[in-house]
């Protein structure tokens, strides 16, 4: 077996210098004998490709490169080389679908050899502008149509193009204590599902009087929303954890009355509980003022359920503030309030050169029966005695 490669390489050394010295069809027939020597070794193919697409055979160049393909399908170079060559032949768009495959395997930034990060940046302009035209294609090809759509129907449809062009991602539900089956996984909630959002939105000013007043009173209780204990994983909280930069104000906190922070604000507590919101004693409900100094971002993140809902009422926008659900990016408005499924990957900006303020607080899933709910409390209540025995 060690002859046989000694063999495959000389072959292949000899076939490197004939096509130093411009005779590519010795070097051709010097790789067709190194082939039969070593059959699975996928170099010979990348080498006997290189010599034909320098000798104007693309055709053929592209051949080699199937043959290498053929050996190991994530060959990260052959699948770059193959995508460049079809730009060559028959544009962007035959490419593109060589250049994703390409970009599925290309290894990381640190492992990738430097001769390679030029290519790759090329595949992924390529792939970028492919899909963009794909996206505005297909916009225009169903504009017409979708005129006749709801707008949610509307939203849902422009989502799906953004999917099916492959320019968005499509988010599902990831929660991080109990995912419940079968509950669909929609970003932002039709405001129809709620009727009570209209008298929520009508007590805005209410409500921010009395958060004013908290923050006369006991501003220091305002405290860091992410409190990690030390060794605690961070992942994305790093430069959030302990940090005044997110600080929150309960009002109930899983599931407990916060006294002290109701007696400050009865108005706003007795508004919140005319509200469907979740009651599981150790879990929920939790209701906050939610404050994010200027200029600070709240990292991609999800929920612990889906069996409950976040609604988010703003209450002091001192300037350009967006919340991002999925694909879908809103501008908090005042006076308007949303219902969204945190278990489905969201973050927030506070761009302004103040302080926002916003009230959170969560909600049943609207999908759920009430002897559901009832059920799910057990459930968790149940998952949470386990680990509690001896």
């Amino acid at each position: 077996m060690i002859e046989v490669a000694g063999e495959a390489d000389d072959l292949s050394g000899r076939a490197l210098d004939a096509f130093r010295r411009g005779d590519a069809a010795r070097a051709l027939a010097l790789l067709a004998e190194a082939e039969r020597a070593q059959p699975q070794n996928p170099a010979l193919r990348h080498q006997k490709a290189m010599v034909r697409r320098a000798a104007g055979d693309l055709t053929g160049a592209l051949e080699a490169l199937d043959e290498a393909l053929a050996i190991d399908p994530y060959d990260y170079v052959a699948l770059l080389s193959k995508g460049h060559l079809l730009e060559r032949l028959s544009g962007e768009r035959a490419a593109t679908p060589i250049y994703r495959a390409a970009l599925k395997v290309a290894p990381s930034e640190q492992a990738m050899a430097p001769a390679l990060a030029a290519p790759t940046e090329r595949a992924r302009a390529v792939v970028g502008r492919s899909l963009k035209g794909l996206e505005d294609y297909l916009r225009d090809r169903t504009a017409e149509r979708a005129t006749d759509c709801s707008a949610a129907a509307r939203r849902r449809f422009d989502e799906a193009i953004g999917l099916c062009a492959g320019t968005r991602r499509a988010y599902v539900q990831e929660p991080l204590t109990l995912h419940y089956p079968r509950l669909p996984a929609i970003p932002f909630y039709e405001r129809e599902q709620f009727p009570w959002l209209g008298e929520l939105e009508a007590a805005t000013e209410v409500i921010r009087e009395e958060l004013q007043g908290a923050l006369a009173v006991a501003g220091d209780s305002f405290a860091p929303y992410i409190a990690y204990p030390p060794g605690a994983p961070l992942n994305q909280w790093e430069e959030l954890n302990h940090s005044r930069r997110w600080t929150a104000f309960f009002l109930w906190k899983d599931g407990e009355a916060q006294a002290g922070a109701q007696a400050l604000c009865p108005r706003t507590t007795a508004v919140l509980e005319s509200l469907p919101m979740v009651a599981q004693p150790g879990f929920a409900p939790t209701a906050m003022f939610s404050a994010l100094e200027p200029h600070a971002h709240i990292p991609p993140h999800t929920g612990a359920t889906n069996v409950r809902l976040l609604c988010h009422l703003p209450l002091v926008l001192p300037g350009p503030a967006r919340f991002r659900v999925g694909n879908e990016t809103r501008e908090w408005r005042m006076g308007e309030a949303w219902v969204f499924d945190d278990t489905i990957e969201h973050e927030a900006w506070n761009e302004a050169d103040e302080t926002r303020f916003i009230l959170i607080f969560d909600i049943w899933n609207p999908l759920l029966e009430p002897a559901e709910r009832d059920l799910v409390t057990t459930l968790l209540q149940a998952r949470n005695d386990f680990f509690a025995i001896g």
